[in-house]
């Protein structure tokens, strides 16, 4: 749950400060930001490192309910505001919008620490059978796959594939041996037809599709570097 960093907004130094050296306590990495524009810079820039952010309603340049609202238009993170209005009407907006929590100030910094684990669990509870390579997650429960937050639809056999050559990052993989891990010992067909299922692969998952790297004379290797 903590190979993710939390994103802690707000205009007040003490205030992150405070969040910031509780959160650390318990193991998390932080990021900072001082107004909502740095905030929505930060997130970009560091989109499948976030798992979690704590945003402040109330701040120059850009307020919270705009950073939610661009947030939201690519991503699902879990976001937790912090306010110092309690007002019903409010917190209604807020979840229209896409908070998952709120919290009003002044508040506990263990009760704060205690909200945010709540929601990591809820979120991340079965994070180990979902893997994220540098914006391609793989849900294994699910069997599904997303780039960047987008689903992708792929054939049974073309998951299997794909997640075969992320299970072995890093490693050139034969195509004698794909054919015997994805298509099992029994394939008597031709492993050109790896070559073609390799190539749709990577048209669906775009930019990214240039992650599985053409071994010549060997196979393919998946690498995020």
């Amino acid at each position: 749950m903590k190979d993710f960093s939390i994103l802690v907004v707000d205009d007040e130094e003490r205030m992150r400060k405070l969040v910031k050296d509780f959160l650390k306590a318990k193991g998390y990495a932080i990021m900072e930001a001082e107004d909502g524009e740095m905030a929505i810079d930060v997130f970009e820039q560091n989109k499948t490192k976030i798992g979690l952010i704590l945003l402040d309603v109330m701040m120059p340049k850009l307020d919270g309910w705009s950073v939610l609202r661009q947030i939201r238009q690519t991503s699902k993170v879990p976001i937790i505001m912090l306010t110092a209005r309690a007002e019903e009407q409010d917190e209604l907006f807020g979840f229209e919008l896409g908070v998952d929590e709120y919290i009003s100030k002044p508040f506990s910094p263990k009760i704060l620490v205690a909200r945010v684990e709540a929601i990591l669990n809820r979120t991340y509870g079965d994070e180990e059978k979902t893997k994220d390579h540098n914006g391609i997650v793989i849900d294994e429960a699910g069997r599904t796959v997303s780039v960047d937050g987008k689903l992708i639809e792929l054939s049974l056999r073309e998951y299997e594939l794909l997640k075969y050559l992320v299970d072995n990052e890093n490693v050139a993989l034969s195509r004698d041996k794909i054919l015997n891990n994805v298509w099992n010992y029994d394939y008597y067909g031709d492993s050109r037809t790896i070559d073609s299922h390799i190539k749709k692969i990577r048209h669906k998952l775009g930019k990214k599709g240039k992650y599985i790297k053409t071994m010549r004379g060997v196979g393919y290797k998946f690498e995020t570097k």
